[in-house]
């Protein structure tokens, strides 16, 4: 899964401060090395910590480790193609809130809307299926976006 980030920990084991550890990682993000998730896209990123971090896109996944964790890749995919259209913040209930509106979930085939069941304008991506129906979109259909 995606890291979620203990900026604490990382300072002192980098041996820095807070805010240049926050500082470090934003430029990673703005280098496209890694997608930096936040609760509030509205809040001055370097200043806030990221609820979670993303590599930028799948095939760095694949060059740092043998063997992908395969919900942690639909999700990496999934912020890499919609982050160069769009704004995408941490939901209090999904995976992604897209441009302060859409809801996502995302998962395997099998994923139900047990999660974001009553929230207004909530989707599922789901993985390794052809068509899509109601609010389950295939999430192969996002690369089209990019």
């Amino acid at each position: 899964m995606p890291l979620e980030p203990n900026i604490s920990t990382l300072s002192r084991e980098v041996g820095a401060s807070r805010e240049v550890i926050v500082k470090l990682l934003s430029l990673l993000e703005k280098a496209g090395l890694l997608r930096l998730l936040q609760k509030d896209i509205n809040s001055y990123k370097q200043l806030s910590r990221p609820e979670k971090i993303y590599l930028d896109n799948t095939n760095l996944m694949y060059a740092l480790q043998p063997v992908v964790n395969k919900a942690s890749l639909r999700e990496t995919f999934f912020m890499n193609q919609l982050s160069h259209i769009a704004e995408i913040s941490m939901p209090k209930k999904g995976d992604f809130l897209v441009n302060e509106h859409y809801t996502f979930e995302i998962g395997a085939q099998d994923k139900t809307f047990k999660q974001i069941k009553d929230i207004p304008d909530s989707y599922i991506a789901v993985d390794d299926t052809e068509i899509g129906f109601g609010n389950r979109i295939p999430l192969w259909l996002f690369c089209f976006l990019y």
